[in-house]
Protein backbone atom coordinates (compact mmCIF):
# COMPACT_ATOMS: atom_id res chain seq x y z
CA UNK A 1 0.00 0.00 0.00
CA UNK A 2 1.14 3.25 -0.30
CA UNK A 3 -0.40 6.70 0.46
CA UNK A 4 -1.13 9.31 -2.15
CA UNK A 5 -2.04 12.73 -1.90
CA UNK A 6 -5.88 14.02 -3.31
CA UNK A 7 -6.12 17.33 -4.86
CA UNK A 8 -7.63 18.55 -1.95
CA UNK A 9 -4.89 17.58 0.52
CA UNK A 10 -6.67 14.84 2.09
CA UNK A 11 -4.38 11.50 1.99
CA UNK A 12 -5.42 8.46 1.11
CA UNK A 13 -3.94 4.64 1.15
CA UNK A 14 -3.81 2.98 -2.49
CA UNK A 15 -3.43 -0.52 -3.01
CA UNK A 16 -0.13 -0.19 -5.83
CA UNK A 17 -0.67 -3.51 -7.54
CA UNK A 18 -3.64 -2.46 -8.93
CA UNK A 19 -1.80 0.69 -10.57
CA UNK A 20 -2.26 0.02 -14.99
CA UNK A 21 -1.38 3.52 -15.66
CA UNK A 22 0.10 6.64 -13.94
CA UNK A 23 0.56 9.98 -16.49
CA UNK A 24 0.83 13.75 -15.95
CA UNK A 25 -1.34 16.12 -18.02
CA UNK A 26 -0.38 18.48 -16.53
CA UNK A 27 -2.11 16.80 -13.11
CA UNK A 28 -1.10 13.70 -11.90
CA UNK A 29 -3.23 11.06 -12.86
CA UNK A 30 -3.38 7.45 -11.42
CA UNK A 31 -5.69 5.16 -13.36
CA UNK A 32 -6.64 1.50 -12.08
CA UNK A 33 -6.75 -1.98 -13.74
CA UNK A 34 -10.57 -1.43 -13.47
CA UNK A 35 -10.11 1.85 -15.03
CA UNK A 36 -11.51 4.11 -12.03
CA UNK A 37 -8.92 7.34 -12.16
CA UNK A 38 -7.53 9.39 -9.48
CA UNK A 39 -6.05 12.90 -9.31
CA UNK A 40 -3.03 13.27 -6.68
CA UNK A 41 -0.63 16.03 -5.79
CA UNK A 42 2.05 13.85 -6.19
CA UNK A 43 4.42 13.92 -9.37
CA UNK A 44 4.74 11.23 -12.06
CA UNK A 45 8.16 11.00 -10.47
CA UNK A 46 7.25 10.60 -7.03
CA UNK A 47 4.06 8.36 -7.61
CA UNK A 48 6.77 5.94 -9.44
CA UNK A 49 9.22 6.06 -6.82
CA UNK A 50 6.61 4.85 -4.18
CA UNK A 51 5.29 2.27 -6.20
CA UNK A 52 8.47 0.87 -6.80
CA UNK A 53 9.67 1.45 -3.14
CA UNK A 54 6.06 -0.47 -2.25
CA UNK A 55 6.97 -3.31 -4.75
CA UNK A 56 10.41 -4.05 -3.41
CA UNK A 57 9.15 -4.35 -0.25
CA UNK A 58 6.53 -7.32 -0.70
CA UNK A 59 9.17 -8.75 -2.93
CA UNK A 60 7.89 -8.16 -6.48
CA UNK A 61 10.79 -6.69 -7.59
CA UNK A 62 13.85 -8.04 -6.34
CA UNK A 63 16.69 -5.78 -5.06
CA UNK A 64 19.47 -5.85 -7.64
CA UNK A 65 23.23 -7.28 -6.10
CA UNK A 66 25.38 -4.98 -5.90
CA UNK A 67 27.63 -4.80 -9.23
CA UNK A 68 30.97 -6.80 -9.10
CA UNK A 69 29.96 -9.03 -6.10
CA UNK A 70 29.90 -13.09 -6.40
CA UNK A 71 26.72 -15.20 -5.82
Amino acid sequence: MITLTKLNGQPFTFNAIYIEQIQSNPDTTVTTTTGRTFLVKESERQVVEKVTRFYKEIGIVRVSDKAGEDK
